[in-house]
């Protein structure tokens, strides 16, 4: 048995029998590039959970991961060199990956079947404050969808960078977007509207402590999963060590015909690729590997108790 887990496993969007319409829509995908692909596959959803968890009509539920999809579609045409630098870019280059949310705006706006869904391309960088790109717009200008798709995006952007290959330490991914949902001092909004805008953050608080409980579940999935594997290798180490008891007996029978007897449950017990010769060896990497994700289960379990301690 192979241990599989999958960050974003919990986070597959559900099944809404998508009609022919819709395949339309998410085919845009095939277009990009694959990591853009895979983040935008991301973003949708955690994109639906969040709506779902804000009790949002499954229409609009639908309607927001369809837009989510489709947020980054304007990086298509962001040269390569700029989309995919490893580093920060300068900022010439940031005015061009800017860019990608007008353009997705335009492509949806230019096909009739993309245009309901513009939303996720256009607002999906702005910010409740008004520091967000392209227009600076601020809460009461930002639609929900938007809204909600922002942190989403924030949220998987950091996760792919920082390339998680559990939930551990995500609580510290948790605490930077808190920090961007508190109230900051934007120097881009004009003085008339400051006052008003320095009361909240770029993020909406309420989506992100949606978040928290999506997160949460991935966490408890992740739980269930290694859990399963801690059953399979607790059933390899007992099979290994009846093995190795028969060994002993076999080693200490006086009759040479119980020696056969014990050499022969041996072997019927072996699995693939094990022999008298390593068998000892296979049990104590199975122990090792036991006790190591019994370790990982008590920190994924200390990571739910500091979650639930966050405030935003």
């Amino acid at each position: 048995m192979k241990e599989e887990f999958d960050f974003y496993n919990r986070a597959n969007l559900k099944s809404y029998n998508l009609d022919e319409s819709m395949r339309y829509q998410l085919s845009m995908l095939d277009t990009l590039d694959p990591f853009t692909r895979k983040h935008c596959e991301n973003v949708a959803n955690i994109t639906c959970r969040l709506c779902e968890y804000m009790h949002l009509k499954t229409d609009f539920v639908v309607y927001c991961t369809t837009c989510a999809y489709l947020h980054d579609i304007g990086k298509l045409f962001i040269p390569s060199r700029i989309l995919q630098k490893n580093g920060p870019l300068t900022d010439e280059e940031y005015e061009i990956m800017k860019t990608h949310t007008t353009i997705g705006y335009k492509m949806c706006m230019e096909d009739p079947k993309l245009r309901p869904y513009c939303a996720g391309t256009i607002y999906h960088h702005e910010a409740l404050n008004g520091t967000g790109y392209p227009k600076g717009l601020t809460k009461k200008d930002i639609p929900i969808e938007g809204q909600i798709i922002r942190v989403a995006d924030e949220f998987d952007a950091i996760v792919s960078k920082r390339q998680y290959k559990s939930h551990i330490g995500i609580t510290d991914t948790l605490k930077l977007l808190i920090q961007e949902a508190q109230p900051t001092v934007p120097m881009s909004v004009a003085l008339k509207s400051m006052e008003e805008n320095t009361k909240i953050g770029k993020l909406n608080p309420k989506v992100v402590k949606k978040l928290f409980k999506v997160v949460i579940d991935d966490i408890n999935y992740e739980i269930s999963c290694i859990f399963e594997y801690t059953n399979y290798l607790d059933t390899q180490i007992k099979r290994l060590e009846t093995i190795s008891n028969y060994n002993f007996k076999r080693e200490t029978a006086k009759k040479e015909s119980k020696k056969e007897y014990f050499e022969a449950c041996m072997k019927s017990m072996f699995e693939k690729g094990e022999d008298f010769r390593n068998y000892k060896f296979v049990l104590e990497e199975y122990r090792t590997a036991y006790l190591k994700r019994k370790e990982i289960i008590d920190n994924l379990f200390d990571e739910i108790k500091t979650i639930k301690k966050l405030r935003v």
